[in-house]
């Protein structure tokens, strides 16, 4: 019989809330996790894919905790991105929900800070933070971490840098006897220095089944084309998955935008999300992409941490990523919660020898993706010109004489004479020409 939550210790109000949420059978790393974070002995290293629970991992035992008469900050979770940090408060809150007196407050980078030091000033249990923000409060003495009894580092792969600078400042605030929980989807040499240097020598390290979890629900495939034809090639399998969710990664921000106004040129849902974008324009575009207004995420890689959306049901890597663990965390942004996915890498000739590269590393299994044929992809083309068509806007400025000039033209022709000559027209028009038209490249502000 499965274990249940309220077996690994989790009170009653927590497991009512979660049980709301549809979370009821515990995922190998809460198993491992929650009975260890309660008992509140030891630092911790939690190694899982990411889209396996970690954030309930950590989340439920630390809610559960608090203590609740006292009204300082017991517990400190950072994120490497605003969008990640806005995606844990939102889980620990609906985890808190039938705890009304704990008190979790977020504070990220890239938007106001007055606001949040005067969130801070109310009494807070909780704080989720990106580490240069909470540095930057600490620097300006808006929060006291000297009564904290819980340091998070989620994703720790993915700010490492920023901690190798900046962990000091923050471990000098905290008291002595505090306990450090580090989750991570890989552990290169620069977490396990971390680990060294800032965590216990008795540290406990738990581990999912990381051949497994986190990859059985996704399908690995990859796709070999020729530069000139790799934008056709995307579009035909963007058609494939009409009315689906999907994130589309590319490495540089200049790419991002390069693709996105190509995609939308062809009257395809979609949105860009980078760093140089403000956090309002990025906010709107992802609570577009979570109600389901827009269907496809053009990203770069720091930009897409923190989507949590179940429903995303492939992920297109349409530059292979420079690190195998940037792969660990694209691919995971699909086969969520149990769901299935689908994580594509596009690939050019001289690219396919790194695929055993990465199936060695990340112990996964890539298989071919077959590349459409060259009349499939001229008709997936001439779909989405009918379609553009279709989605065109009528232009009530034009001269009616000349409307009138034009319908007189066509007047004598049938629906189906009509739509014939069209197709006829647009066929010769782009019999000789290039597969992939330039896009002018948009001047970067």
């Amino acid at each position: 019989m499965s274990k249940q939550f309220s077996d690994l210790g989790i009170s009653a109000p927590l497991v009512k809330a979660i049980t709301e949420l549809k979370i009821v059978v515990p995922t190998e790393i809460q198993q491992k996790t929650i009975p260890l974070l309660l008992a509140n002995k030891t630092d911790l290293v939690g190694l899982a894919k990411t889209g396996t629970g970690k954030t309930a991992a950590f989340g439920l035992p630390i809610l559960q905790l608090i203590d609740t008469n006292s009204a300082v900050v017991q517990a400190v979770i950072l994120a490497p991105t605003r969008e990640l940090g806005q995606q844990i408060f939102k889980n620990l809150e609906s985890f808190a929900a039938f705890l009304p007196e704990v008190s979790i407050a977020v504070t990220c980078g890239g938007i106001p800070i007055k606001p949040q030091i005067e969130r801070l000033a109310l009494p807070t249990h909780i704080v989720v933070a990106t580490p240069g923000r909470l540095i930057d409060l600490i620097q300006r003495k808006a929060i006291n971490l000297k009564e904290t009894k819980f340091l998070v580092l989620d994703e720790a792969d993915e700010m490492v840098t920023i901690l190798k600078e900046g962990l000091d400042e923050i471990i000098a605030e905290l008291p002595k006897e505090h306990k450090t929980f580090l989750f991570s989807a890989t552990m290169p040499g620069a977490i396990k220095q971390l680990i060294q240097n800032y965590l216990n020598k008795n540290v406990v390290q738990v581990s999912a089944n990381m051949e497994t979890v986190g990859n059985q629900g996704i399908d690995h495939q990859y796709i070999v084309v020729d530069p000139i034809e790799k934008l056709d090639v995307l579009m035909h399998f963007l058609n494939s998955k009409e009315g689906e969710r999907g994130i589309i990664f590319c490495k540089t921000k200049a790419a991002v935008n390069k693709l996105a106004k190509n995609l939308a040129i062809n009257r395809f849902s979609s949105g860009a999300l980078h760093g140089s974008l403000s956090q309002g324009i990025r906010d709107r575009i992802m609570e577009q992409f979570r109600e389901g207004h827009i269907n496809i995420l053009v990203a770069t890689d720091l930009a897409a941490r923190g989507i949590d959306v179940k429903e995303i049901s492939y992920v297109v890597n349409y530059h292979l990523p420079d690190a195998y663990e940037a792969y660990v965390h694209r691919s995971g942004r699909t086969a969520r919660a149990g769901a299935k996915g689908l994580s594509l890498t596009v690939l050019q000739p001289e690219e396919v020898t790194e695929i055993a590269d990465f199936e060695k590393e990340l112990g996964i299994k890539f298989t071919l993706f077959n590349k459409p044929t060259a009349l499939s992809i001229e008709e997936n083309n001439t779909l989405l010109w009918a379609k553009q068509i279709f989605k065109t806007k009528p232009n009530h400025e034009v001269d009616a004489e000349l409307k009138t000039k034009i319908k007189t033209v066509f007047h004598h022709l049938t629906k189906d004479e009509l739509i014939e000559k069209l197709l006829a027209n647009y066929l010769l028009q782009n019999k000789n020409e290039p597969t992939e038209k330039p896009v002018k490249r948009q001047k970067m502000k």
